[in-house]
Order: structure tokens, then sequence, then C-alpha cells
């Protein structure tokens, strides 16, 4: 079964974060499910890693199993949603922490949602200035609709549109999980073929991901 990873930087509880992250991967299930495939759904809380988190920046040899697992829970990801909220301006540093101390290419072509919680719709732009940069950076695929939700557009005709805006944005992360059956093999772009891996992606936890064997270190090589 192909699994949805979700990522959420809410502190509280209950949490405005949570409940976005919680309706977009309601809404991403929903639109796989109409495709024919199943969906499982993985929630790491980022502030229950928050120990750990500090742990693994101030001392690489920490022992942080929770970390440890939410990186492997990453590495099979068929498709990722990532939520934070906003603090000065920007997301916060919980969620920049747990993705600093991801391996280089734990999100390689991983398909992913980015979206964003806030006080005031003025920090809507946060999701083109910071988080789209960052994924981007980290080589995931990320589809063009974000969410951002404002704590003043609740009950108001800008919230409504936010929930259209989400069944947007998951059927964009759908269409990454399960191409189209329309969607004519070759010609997909190489972003959406890439990002239908089975092969695990790195996590930065095991020796093995990164040995080279000796045979395809001498390759090329004739001894002279």
């Amino acid at each position: 079964m192909r699994s949805l990873v979700v990522v959420t930087a809410g502190l509280s509880t209950p949490s405005s974060t949570r409940a976005l992250a919680d309706a977009l991967a309601q809404a991403v299930v929903s639109q796989v499910g109409a495709r024919g495939e199943g969906l499982e759904v993985t929630v790491i809380e980022l502030r229950k890693l928050a120990t750990e988190l500090a742990e693994a920046m101030t001392n690489w040899g920490a022992t942080t199993p929770l970390l440890d697992e939410a990186k492997r829970a990453l590495s099979h990801a068929s498709g990722l949603i990532a939520v934070t909220p906003i603090f000065q301006g920007s997301y916060s540093g919980l969620f920049k922490m747990f993705f600093d101390t991801l391996d280089p290419h734990a999100l390689d072509h991983l398909s992913t949602l980015v979206a964003a919680t806030g006080g005031s719709s003025r920090h809507a732009l946060v999701l083109d200035y910071a988080l789209r940069p960052l994924f981007n950076y980290l080589h995931a695929t990320v589809v063009p609709t974000g969410i951002f939700q404002a704590t003043e557009d609740f009950g108001t005709d800008e919230g409504a549109k936010t929930t259209r805006r989400i069944e947007r944005a998951a059927k964009e992360l759908a269409d990454l999980i399960v191409i189209p059956s329309d969607r004519v093999g070759g010609l997909a772009s190489p972003d959406i073929t890439a990002s239908q891996q089975t092969t695990p992606r790195k996590t930065g936890l095991d020796l093995e991901e990164e040995f080279t064997p000796f045979s395809s270190l001498l390759s090329g090589h004739d001894g002279n």
C-alpha cells in the first residue's frame, strides 16, 4: 500500500495547524481512493520530537528513536504533507530543525504539498518565499497549489475558498502519487516519473546507504 506522511509543527492541543494537516490528509486519501488505490497515513507531530531534535542538532551521536522512526517513514513515503505555523514571518524553528536533521537526499522526488497557518492572511506569501524554496532545495516535487489558512478567515467567504483550494491541492498530490490512467507512459515529466520510485530514499541512519561496492570503485579501471 502507498503511504502518506504528514508533518505538522503545531505546538498546542488542539492545534489549528494539526487541524489543517488532518483536513489535507483526509482530502488526499479520498482523492487517491477515487483512483482505486489505498493510502496509509503516518502523522509526525514535531512537538513530540522537540527534545530529540535538540539532541540531534547539538550531539550527532545522540540516541533519537522517535526521530529515527520519522526518518524511516519518510524514506518509504509516496507523498508528503508539510504544515507549519507562521512565526516572525516564516516557518517555525521546530519545523526547520526537523528538515535540517534529514539526509540531503531524504526528500528526493518526493511528491509534496506545503501548507501553513497564521493569524492574518498577510502572511500568505510565506508559501512562496519560504516553504517552496526550502523543499525545492531538498529536491522534493512540490505541487502547484499551496494552502494558507488564517485564523481570521474561519467562517468567512475566504474560509470557503480555502476549502476549495484544499480539494484542488489534494487532487494535484494524488495525481503525483497515482499517475492518472490517461497519462501516456514515457511522456510524463521526469519529476512525475521519479515520484513513483519504489526504492526507499536515504535516511542517513544506515551505513549501507553510503556503501559503494569495491567492484564499482574499480569499474572502468584496467589496472594500468
